[in-house]
């Protein structure tokens, strides 16, 4: 199984327009999981050759959120994180092909649990985090949906 969730215009992750942005793209390829590959390029290093923790911490971000987004973009769960704790294990290289993996946990009544994690493609974790979600207080209205470019676009 594997199927591609919505991107949007301008996320700064997942935004296909933003030209500062990583323009990632994530798939369901397991019951409660997503998972994305990327390779980040000089412009988001901290040290040299080392991706900035800042960026790190945003891919970390979006993977656990799209853990509860699904696949439909007119029936997505748009939340928001109130916590995120992020556990620095290795060096995540630039210029290197990365696996990304964020997984469900909990649901609560409007909030829930997710985790995330980087690896580098011989299965070494590199970068780890859990997550607080709490839905948005009312989703987003097909005409907001549209202001997004929240779709699913054609690799």
């Amino acid at each position: 199984m594997k199927t591609k969730q919505p991107n949007s215009r301008h996320c700064f992750v997942c935004g296909l327009e933003n030209p500062i942005g990583l323009h990632m793209h994530f798939y369901e390829t397991a019951p409660d999981e997503v998972t994305a590959e990327y390779t980040a390029p000089e412009n988001y290093q901290g040290y040299p050759g080392i991706l900035h923790g800042g960026i790190t911490a945003a891919i970390l971000d979006e993977a656990t959120g799209r853990a509860f987004m699904g696949s439909d973009p007119k029936t997505s769960n748009f939340m928001y994180t109130a916590e995120l704790k992020v556990k620095y294990k290795k060096k995540v290289p630039i210029g290197q092909p990365l696996k990304i993996v964020g997984k469900r946990g909990r649901r609560m009544r409007w909030t829930a649990e997710a985790t995330g994690a980087i690896y580098d493609m011989n299965g070494t974790l590199l970068a780890e985090a859990s997550a607080t979600l709490v839905d948005l207080p009312e989703q987003l209205p097909a005409d907001d949906l549209d202001q997004l470019g929240w779709k699913v676009y054609p690799d």
